[in-house]
């Protein structure tokens, strides 16, 4: 999947104007490529459109139009956006009480390293997380993580012929394995295109 350049961006001007309509569509978007695991963690798949809105958000809101400050975002934001050979995901470990957030994320310590996506027929892939800074605490993890889920060319091609995808998490705090819906699956196969 392609990097986002400057000439793939709205101006701040350009924007505005369209900014209901392109958020509409982004977030339709985006329905396609959350899946929740268990009650309380979901992975939010990120791909050159989910990323595009999350640059031209930050400009419009740091009001950034200069060159520099243009290719800082981009640079930000263009490591999420996969390869074609992985899946990015934003994960999110997500309580709406503060109390027992705090309570889940000192119970789940590392359980960026036991989360996974199994392709029908394959082994488990862990991700690889937080590759841009440590978010973990010694005395609890972080709600958000970033994550790579890296594929095998046989995994890749097996998606791509239809093989069914399993999301999971297997943490002693923590456990939970969901089949992706038909459609999360084909946004999946073509992150892998």
């Amino acid at each position: 999947m392609a990097k986002l350049t400057r000439e793939d961006l709205y101006s701040l001007e350009k924007y505005t104007e369209i900014r209901n309509d392109f958020r509409t569509k982004v977030m339709q978007h985006k329905k396609d490529r959350r899946v929740a695991i268990g009650d309380h963690a979901a992975l939010y798949f990120e791909d050159a459109l989910t990323m595009q809105y999350q640059v031209q958000e930050m400009l419009r809101i740091e009001k950034i139009f200069e060159a520099a400050g243009i290719q800082e975002e981009l640079d930000v934001y263009n490591p999420l956006i996969p390869d074609g050979s992985n899946w990015k995901a934003t994960f999110m470990l997500e309580y709406a009480d503060e109390d027992e957030r705090r309570q889940a994320l000192a119970r789940c310590i590392g359980i960026e390293d036991k989360t996974y996506m199994q392709v029908q027929g394959f082994d488990r892939v862990h991700a690889i997380s937080n590759e841009d800074l440590d978010r973990a605490a010694p005395d609890k993890t972080a709600s958000v993580h970033f994550m790579r889920f890296e594929l095998s060319p046989e995994m890749a091609a097996a998606v791509n012929q239809g093989a069914a995808v399993l999301a999971g998490i297997d943490h002693p705090a923590y456990q939970a394995e969901v089949q992706t819906s038909p459609e999360v699956r084909a946004e999946l196969a073509r992150d892998l295109e």
